[in-house]
């Protein structure tokens, strides 16, 4: 696996992002058939080149929303009170949702970038990036956000538009009749 350069993948967010985003719009108002099959095949593709702890750029950038259960676990597991636990750390944001006060993320070693709390992080963190979660139309906007600021996600939405690209190449070549492949 390829270290990730936050740096390139910052360049290439600012130069791709709109057309990753409009692609994203177009898929979501036309799917294709199969596109969960399509995501979880572009999901595993992309695990394959990426290593979360060369980046890290969640943690570093971005807060999970803490659930009742996750401060009721966390506070536990640092043998606090839930009470001094959203003191010390969080705040409610506008929607009502417990968020970290700073970023990067408190738990978070910046020399390995691994998470002193991991086995008990937040359900938010666990999920991330939450590429089948769902079916993928219902989490379209959760893909356009990340693109941003997981090189996950981009990487997975890159993957997913050269194949789509391709699919609709071979359509326009070959109809629908796929025989002569």
């Amino acid at each position: 696996m390829e270290k990730i350069n936050l740096r390139l993948f910052r360049k290439n967010v600012k130069k791709n992002k709109s057309g990753f985003k409009k692609f994203l719009t177009k898929i979501e108002k036309q799917p294709p058939r199969g596109l969960d099959k399509i995501a979880v095949e572009m999901d595993l593709a992309m695990w394959k080149e990426t290593d979360c702890l060369s980046c890290a750029n969640c943690c570093k950038t971005m807060s999970p929303t803490y659930t009742k259960a996750d401060l009721l676990r966390i506070s536990a597991h640092l043998e606090m009170t839930t009470e001094e636990f959203k003191k010390r750390w969080l705040y409610k944001d506008r929607n009502g949702d417990w968020i970290n006060k700073k970023q990067p993320c408190q738990f978070l070693n910046l020399e390995d970038n691994k998470c002193s709390i991991y086995e008990v992080r937040p359900k938010d963190c666990a999920g991330f990036p939450h590429h089948t979660k769902k079916r993928m139309i219902d989490y379209m906007h959760v893909f356009k956000q990340n693109i941003e600021y997981c090189p996950a996600t981009y990487k997975m939405v890159e993957k997913m538009k050269d194949r789509l690209s391709l699919l609709v190449i071979l359509i326009l070549v070959f109809g629908n009749d796929f025989s002569m492949l």
